[in-house]
């Protein structure tokens, strides 16, 4: 899965006083939050992607850098707004030129690694959303400012802190049993490869209560045996993902949602076309099936 970096950590703990040295990189992304693109080093298309290093980036924009977090000990750096057409000081030795805008979507599909990185992309994305959802106070409209100590947003006018917005959503695997098969499903728009009926957890909503609404909701199904699997960060969609299996009980007749979804069938291991690149839990929850049959999971 996407977070799966081993032998690289991710130091997720906030130093607010850390500021960028010559081994840090930057991440800076531009337009609407639906097609966002990502500021990279410009590169042949069989060459890894490479975030701006200390040198691509001027001074002046440096120092407006907002701290995100480690990967190992190299140390990554936000950089709000366009910087497209940034002037890089002269003083500076060793510049390296040739930036672009790249869209974000576009370098996971592409599988162009490393993972690594890619993992690093969507989480300084996810809390880029959050920096720029919070500039001003929910409560009383006063321009926020940012907390000396934790990873929190406060409006210094009333007090109000704001921690970072993370989604609970669910990834649900529906197996067949007797005739060892999963149900899969395609989207009606947006990603075009298979999955699985997946869901946001509402109000007054435990996970488990959330599986059997969203199979209801999108096939017409009922569940039951609901296990938990594993669990992922997804910062694609600023989730954290939970992943359950569960047995269809009863009527195995799929009553699809038309408006949400163009696909939905049960489907044999042998029959499973997994995802491409394989970062999702998604893909992992159908490789699973694909492997093991009913029998395995």
């Amino acid at each position: 899965m996407i977070q799966d970096i081993s032998p690289y950590k991710i130091d997720n703990h906030y130093y607010p006083q850390e500021r960028p040295d010559e081994g840090s990189r930057f991440v800076c992304f531009r337009g609407p939050s639906s097609d966002r693109e990502i500021l990279v080093k410009e590169l042949d298309k069989a060459e890894e992607i490479q975030l701006p290093g200390f040198f691509d980036i001027s001074k002046k924009e440096r120092e407006k850098a907002i701290y995100l977090f480690k990967i190992d000990e190299e140390k990554l750096f936000l950089l709000p707004g366009d910087v497209e057409n940034c002037e890089r000081e002269s003083n500076e030795t060793e510049l390296e030129s040739g930036l672009t805008y790249t869209k974000l979507t576009a370098l996971r599909r592409s599988g162009m690694g490393p993972r690594h990185l890619i993992f690093a992309l969507y989480t300084a994305y996810h809390l880029n959303e959050w920096y720029e959802g919070t500039r001003f106070c929910g409560k009383c409209g006063h321009k926020t400012q940012h907390d000396t100590l934790e990873r929190a947003i406060m409006c210094p006018e009333c007090g109000h802190k704001v921690y970072p917005r993370i989604n609970p959503a669910v990834i649900i695997g529906v197996i067949d049993r007797e005739d060892n098969k999963i149900l899969l499903t395609k989207y009606r728009t947006g990603f075009a490869q298979n999955a699985l009926v997946a869901g946001f957890t509402e109000i007054g909503e435990t996970l488990e209560e959330t599986v059997k609404r969203e199979v209801q909701e999108e096939v017409g199904l009922s569940v039951k045996n609901i296990r938990y699997y594993k669990s992922q960060p997804w910062g694609v969609a600023l989730d954290i993902l939970a992943g359950f299996f569960c047995e269809v009980d009863g009527d195995k007749e799929i009553k699809m949602d038309k408006s949400e979804l163009k696909y939905a069938e049960w489907v044999s291991p042998e029959d499973v076309i997994l995802q491409v690149p394989d970062y999702s839990l998604t893909n992992e929850m159908m490789r699973l099936f694909k492997e093991k049959g009913a029998s395995g999971v």
